[in-house]
């Protein structure tokens, strides 16, 4: 148990580093993706001809590829266009623009929750379209879409883990450096998982506690 522990102390600050570099880059392109999202379904709703096929493409074409094609493409493919991002730059934005395919579908699926009739009843007295989308429709649909919100961001930093591939410095190239100069196995992937569940579990904490102050799901 010693020697385990000795030998755990020395990696530590490696890995704690790793998942602020992990942390920062999920939480940024998350936060890109969900606010992209919604606006995509906000489009969506208010021009559902103009909008509506080319939404369907958009969200088909990126959840129907793998994101590591996608984060190939914005890393090897833009600098033939002169756009050049480095490792980090291309991580958030491919992983945003992954994402918000994801977070679209859910909040369309989270306004879809909202009874027609409500938005009838609104208009039939006379409540502007606005109004009626800030007062009634997003307080239920976002209640409605939080517990998926949060899954989502869940998979974000999962899938953050395909960075190591440029050699974004983050837990899974962290993991990977340490294994091929110690050629030690368990140690430094236990870390690993550790560090992921610790960024996933506080995640869903956050979510759970974000519950209690929606009326609408007490």
């Amino acid at each position: 148990m010693n020697d385990l522990i000795s030998a755990m102390l020395p990696l530590i600050p490696r890995y704690l580093a790793a998942m602020l570099v992990t942390l920062e880059v999920s939480v940024i392109a998350a936060m890109l993706g969900m606010a992209g999202g919604f606006l995509l379904n906000a489009l969506r709703l208010r021009f559902p001809r103009a909008l509506g096929l080319p939404y369907r493409l958009y969200v088909w074409l990126i959840r129907g590829t793998p994101y590591l094609s996608q984060l190939m493409i914005v890393y090897f493919g833009l600098p033939a266009l002169g756009i050049t991002l480095d490792a980090v730059d291309a991580t958030v934005v491919s992983l945003a623009v992954y994402a918000a395919a994801y977070f679209a579908e859910i909040f369309r699926a989270g306004w879809n929750s909202v009874a027609r009739g409500q938005r009838e009843a609104a208009q039939a007295f006379g409540i502007g379209r606005w109004a009626v989308f800030r007062a009634i429709e997003c307080p239920q649909a976002l209640a409605f879409a939080l517990p998926l919100l949060a899954n989502q961001v869940i998979l974000v930093i999962k899938e953050s883990a395909v960075a190591s591939i440029i050699t974004v410095p983050e837990l899974t190239m962290t993991a990977s450096d340490i294994v091929s100069s110690t050629y030690t196995y368990v140690l430094p992937y236990a870390l690993l998982i550790a560090g992921y569940w610790l960024l996933t579990q506080s995640v869903a904490m956050i979510a759970r506690r974000a519950l209690r102050f929606i009326p609408f799901l007490r």
